[in-house]
């Protein structure tokens, strides 16, 4: 599914030459599970971008699915990001006027579907993240789980081809965190490919596989030895307190 090699990316502030990603060679097969660590700096957040499209590299070939990336205009690339990739993040970047439903056919808007359809392939994903009773509430009338469901059901509604979540875990509880990592469960044993930033060893056990980088450098890349069922880790958690 994804393919990438000499991937570099440097930033130019004035006089200085910043390297945030160094000859990155990395393939992804399709339907795999991958979690991305490293520390503050590391290079994370720019192979995100790069990977989903939303910045270019100043060298090195990016294919996703067999299909060379790295030199597309910019109208191509935004072509892709629609059709091709979801996205999900840690701020979960909801429209806060609108409803559920709405949020969730922004994507459908931009491809051109019609509203009925649209908004018929709205409820559907938000009925697949447990959301079916709430497609009319706003994100202010939400919990920060919630909005995160609602902002799942927007990654997915088109059917892309990978998932990237940037902490999509991080402004949740526990127990939020840990229902968000079911749905992720869900999706990936439907076949998508998730890519997952996080800076949590034990979220990052529920993926497959594991790669941390360092300097703009991967410097370790492994399989989940020890993977955590997030179905088993959600039951074995205490039930939340309703009373208070």
């Amino acid at each position: 599914m994804i393919k990438i090699r000499g991937l570099t990316k440097t930033y130019h502030m004035g006089k200085v030459t910043v390297p945030a990603l160094r000859e990155v060679d990395m393939d992804i097969p399709k339907g795999q599970f991958v979690a991305i660590m490293g520390p503050s700096g590391s290079g994370k957040s720019t192979l995100m971008n790069l990977l989903g499209c939303l910045d270019r590299p100043t060298s090195g070939e990016y294919y996703l699915d067999g299909e060379d990336v790295s030199k597309k205009s910019d109208n191509e690339l935004a072509e892709i990001r629609n059709k091709c990739i979801g996205f999900i993040f840690q701020s979960y970047n909801l429209l806060s006027r609108a409803d559920a439903t709405s949020n969730v056919e922004m994507p459908l808007i931009y491809r051109g579907v019609p509203p009925r359809e649209r908004r018929a392939m709205a409820t559907k994903a938000l009925e697949s993240v447990g959301l079916g009773k709430r497609i009319q509430h706003r994100p202010n009338e939400m919990s920060g789980g919630e909005q995160q469901r609602v902002a799942i059901a927007r990654a997915i509604v088109g059917g892309p081809k990978v998932i990237l979540a940037d902490e999509p875990t991080g402004n949740l509880d526990s127990r939020s965190g840990e229902e968000i990592m079911v749905i992720f469960q869900e999706l990936h044993e439907q076949g998508i490919t998730i890519i997952l930033v996080t800076h949590d060893p034990d979220i990052a056990r529920h993926s497959e596989r594991v790669i941390s980088l360092k300097d703009g450098k991967i410097i370790s890349d492994e399989m989940v030895q020890d993977r955590l069922d997030a179905r088993e880790c959600l039951a074995a958690m205490p039930e939340p307190d309703v009373s208070a």
